[in-house]
């Protein structure tokens, strides 16, 4: 809007809560609306109206004393004319009516627009308010003028956020009889409540003010307002675009079914960025309850903060600074195909996941395609431009999709196949925005996985390669694809003839990082003859769970034992094992722990948690702490025996295996000996650092009290309850095989 306005409203709220700077914070209920028209062609005011909301309690004897209150203040107000409303609904309403009738009696024009004193009454008060409630906002509330601003035009050396309707009038020299609430050399109290008589008295010096600025000699020309977005704009972010710190914040405790729209609504009233809202994944890639949102300015921010703890149906919603680099994180993008397919402005996002790994364009339009006799239709838009499979950077699909659809109707009629099969499989259906697309993208893409490595317990300990040596004997089984309730029996009952041909404790159950079966499992057989056959006759069969009614195929692979010692360790193998098991050793797909930092992963440097002064004060030589091992049966090779470990095993998954019971041995150069050895027990509870459990727990050991001794955590920079405890052994317990120490007793 560029030409003078016909007339201008000055408005007023008031709620039942906080006031001044704080309007709107604490989420109360508007309570009071006061408004007065000015007639800018004329510099004419017009009659003060003043408007009550309050709900119907004339029936409730214990709320009578109440309804007296507010009929006295009807009494006592000073405004020409008294309105009463029982709904937020109805008071706009009311208001939108009696301006229209006002503005059409006076005649002078038809151009009308709000005037506030700040942005708190129309952004913090009507709109969060409305949208929590689910109100339609007369068109007027969309666009205002800020009294405040407009002043400053005419005067640069104010402070806008100290400005109030005092200062001004003060400043344009208009006498005003202003009560001491809002004198400025008086102590201002944000927190209390404004009395009805105050709100009329403030909008009765704003309009003094408007016609003070439209005379000579500042002739004031009210042209550019302020406007109130009405509908959130998606969008694509670039990794390259600069964004501003000072604009984005972070937003915690969502609910995980929200969307952008969600975020939209309960920031109504502030001007979001085009594409500003990115909710945040986890590792796992679910929503987290977490979203980086972007406005337009740093006001807006500002504004945004003051939401801090406000509800979103049930649940308060945490609102915190954040950096344009935190955005960018999750909403950049730098990948052409992604650009291409969210370029498609006002079109709803569902996403897909638990595809199968074959599913081709066809196969989605067939599943998004009515079915007969059903008139619901939900058309992928586009066709096959609408629909973004997510892969890997080798090309292998990882299961999700994201598909167009033109409208809101298409997107409901296709989130209501949530859990329908496609081929073999159901699949999960969730509305999604631009920037979890970008999202999903980014991470799907990104390699490694795992963005950090541990540090290092002592720095001096050399790096070595895990992977096992190309050939060796196959005689193991890799079960993939487990339901997850399966035992060891459902397991043997899987295995059929197979059975006979375990070693013993040749059964190892492969577990996530928080202890939970991860689907994978490895079989020792007695020969790598039985391991092929089983391979065989097996692969993809159906397993069955006594403890649940799932059932699912599993892919039985024949692998050697020191590819089985590479998972258990921390390692991986490729999905991608051939049936004829004719691989080349570039064929593998061996990687190692991610303990061992390859060349190929960028990790950040970290510091050493113990400088190597320290280390040699702390540690004996290596030959004291790595003893020599007892001697295994061939086949028992749990992890490598060519290469010399020093693992920490509570950082790394997958975990242990559940099943031996014993982990094995590590080797050492036989050059290295000594008659005594030096153990460290990290992690002892608050209550275990005695000499009598410590020798309870090495009672197998020829370990007299005399030669433990207790480490100080000052040592170690921990806490106190991180202890950790140094037992000296004065001599090897010795077999016919040689001198050993059992580490799973530690």
């Amino acid at each position: 809007m560029t030409a003078q306005v016909d007339y201008l409203v000055v408005v007023f709220t008031a709620t039942s809560g906080a006031s001044g700077e704080l309007l709107g914070s604490d989420e109360k209920e508007l309570e009071q609306l006061v408004w007065q028209l000015v007639d800018v062609k004329n510099e004419k005011l017009g009659k003060v109206n003043e408007l009550l909301i309050k709900p119907d309690l004339s029936d409730l004897t214990e709320e009578k004393e109440e309804v007296e209150e507010h009929e006295e203040e009807e009494k006592r107000s000073r405004a020409d004319n008294v309105y009463t409303a029982t709904s937020l609904e109805t008071a706009l309403n009311l208001f939108h009516l009696q301006l229209t009738n006002e503005v059409n009696s006076a005649g002078a024009g038809t151009s009308v627009c709000l005037c506030t004193d700040g942005p708190l009454h129309i952004r913090q008060v009507i709109h969060p308010e409305a949208a929590s409630k689910n109100i339609l906002v007369p068109d007027c509330f969309y666009s205002f003028f800020d009294l405040r601003k407009e002043f400053k035009k005419h005067f640069p050396t104010s402070d806008l956020k100290a400005l109030n309707a005092h200062i001004m009038a003060e400043s344009l020299s208009i006498p005003v009889d202003v009560p001491a609430m809002l004198d400025p050399s008086a102590t201002p109290d944000p927190s209390a409540i404004l009395s009805a008589e105050i709100a009329v008295q403030q909008v009765q010096v704003m309009g003094s003010i408007v016609l003070a600025l439209l005379s000579e000699p500042f002739s004031h020309t009210f042209s550019t307002h302020e406007r109130v977005s009405e509908k959130f704009e998606t969008g694509t972010c670039s990794k390259m675009e600069k964004v501003c710190d000072n604009t984005v914040i972070r937003a915690r405790g969502l609910p995980w079914q929200s969307s952008d729209q969600d975020i939209a609504r309960f920031f109504r009233g502030l001007n979001i960025a085009k594409g500003g809202a990115a909710l945040c994944l986890n590792a796992q890639g679910r929503r987290n309850g977490e979203a980086l949102v972007r406005f337009v300015s740093e006001e807006h921010r500002d504004l945004a903060l003051q939401r801090h703890k406000h509800h979103m149906g049930i649940r308060y919603i945490e609102v915190y600074k954040a950096t344009g680099e935190d955005f960018l994180k999750i909403a950049g993008g730098t990948s052409n195909e992604v650009a291409i397919f969210l370029s498609r402005e006002d079109q709803i996002i569902v996403r897909m996941r638990g595809l199968p790994f074959t599913a081709t364009h066809e196969q989605v339009l067939t599943f998004f395609s009515p079915e007969e006799g059903l008139k619901e239709m939900c058309p992928v838009s586009g066709g096959k431009d609408g629909i973004l499979f997510v892969r890997y950077p080798d090309g292998r699909p990882t299961g999700d999709a994201f598909v167009l659809f033109a409208c809101e109707e298409h997107a409901q009629c296709a989130l209501r196949k949530h859990k329908e099969i496609l081929g073999r499989r159901y699949i999960e259906l969730f509305k999604s925005t631009a920037a979890e697309v970008q999202q999903v993208l980014n991470r799907y893409s990104s390699a490694p996985l795992i963005p950090v490595a541990p540090a290092p317990l002592v720095s001096m300990l050399p790096t070595v390669s895990l992977l096992p040596p190309p050939g060796g004997m196959r005689d193991c089984l890799r079960l993939r694809g487990l339901p997850y309730t399966a035992s060891i029996e459902d397991i043997l009952t899987f295995l059929g003839e197979f059975t006979h041909d375990i070693r013993p404790h040749g059964v190892h159950m492969v577990l996530n990082q928080q202890a939970r079966p991860s689907g994978d499992c490895f079989i020792q057989l007695t020969s790598p003859e039985r391991a092929i056959q089983a391979s065989q006759r097996l692969h993809k069969h159906i397993m069955s769970s006594q403890r649940g009614a799932n059932s699912r195929y599993v892919e039985v692979f024949a692998c050697s034992a020191e590819e089985m010692g590479l998972v258990l360790m921390g390692g991986s193998l490729s999905h991608t094992h051939t049936h004829a098991h004719t691989r080349s050793r570039s064929g593998t797909g061996l990687s190692p722990p991610p303990c061992l930092s390859p060349p190929s992963y960028s990790f950040a440097p970290a510091p050493p948690v113990m400088s190597a002064e320290a280390a040699a004060a702390l540690y004996p030589p290596i030959g004291q702490v790595l003893l020599a091992p007892r001697h295994l049966p061939p086949g028992h090779a749990y992890y490598p025996p060519s290469a010399q470990l020093y693992m920490n095993y509570a950082a790394y998954y997958p975990s242990p295996p559940g099943s031996p019971t014993t982990l094995g041995f590590f080797p050492s150069p036989s050059s290295l000996s000594s008659p005594g050895g030096l153990v460290r027990m990290p992690g002892l509870t608050y209550n275990g650092n005695g000499v009598k459990d410590l020798l309870s727990a090495m009672q197998g050991y020829q370990c007299p009290a005399e030669s433990m001794s207790l480490l100080s955590s000052s040592l170690m920079g921990q806490s106190s309850g991180g202890d950790a405890s140094l037992m000296s052994l004065p001599a090897l317990m010795t077999k016919p095989a040689g001198p050993y120490l059992d580490l799973t007793l530690l």
